[in-house]
């Protein structure tokens, strides 16, 4: 598509027969960071890869690029001013937060649907066999896109410090996750997005008794080792 990914497929060797793509797992990372920052995710994730069945690893990198921001090497899904989001917190205008849209998610979304329907109709496959995921500003596009992109939800989806947004949008479709297996993780001393906003999540898919799993850990900003093995577990 639009988005320059970095893809981990199986090796074949030169007399070996060919490797089945059975599963997709589809990672965006977060705001100012890298598009390859979560490939070093890849040995824990495959860990568990039986041989019979490949398993696809997909990092496609966040369209905008951050380098007239001081972030030469930066990418963002859309435009955000974080000291606006922690200054919103610190002065309790939670509600300012919970129901923004922010401006260019459409854009974002339009583009991850893009790549997402290239992989699945390349190796003949369906979103049952798709888990998407992502990291802060790339949970919330994981978000989203299950919600209001793909024609279908993801089988599995992976929500690492992420945040409600959008809520007047997300409210009336978070059925359709359901039959979503859906894994948060969040820090208690996250200093970007506190707990209470994934709490905020979690606390929607709730109410649509969406099947989620939340890992609260003692850390900050980050995704815990807890939550790449419960995600390499969820890949096998």
């Amino acid at each position: 598509g639009s988005l320059d990914c970095v893809v981990i497929a199986p090796t074949v060797p030169p007399d070996g027969p060919a490797v089945t793509i059975g599963k997709v797992g589809l990672f965006c990372h977060g705001f100012g960071a890298g598009g390859d920052d979560l490939v070093g995710l890849a040995g824990e994730l495959l860990q568990g890869a039986s041989s019979d069945v490949g398993k696809l690893l997909i990092f496609p990198a966040a369209p905008l690029s951050l380098e007239e921001e001081g972030m030469p090497d930066g990418r963002a899904w859309w435009m955000l001013s974080i000291q606006r989001l922690v200054s919103a917190m610190d002065e309790g205008r939670y509600e300012q937060i919970r129901e923004e849209i922010p401006e260019g998610i459409d854009d974002a979304r339009h583009k991850l649907t893009e790549v997402i329907q290239i992989v699945l109709d390349r190796y003949s496959l369906t979103t049952q066999q798709l888990l998407l995921g992502g990291f802060s500003q790339g949970a919330m596009l994981a978000v989203e896109t299950a919600l209001r992109g793909l024609e279908q939800p993801p089988a599995q989806l992976c929500i690492y410090s992420g945040a409600l947004i959008c809520e007047t949008l997300w409210k009336p479709l978070v059925g359709r996750l359901r039959s979503t297996q859906i894994l948060q993780s969040h820090g208690r001393f996250d200093p970007i997005l506190p707990l209470q906003t994934g709490r905020w999540l979690h606390e929607l898919f709730q109410s649509a008794e969406c099947p989620v799993e939340f890992i609260e850990f003692n850390g900050p900003h980050t995704i815990p080792p807890a939550a790449i093995q419960r995600t390499a577990e969820m890949m096998e």
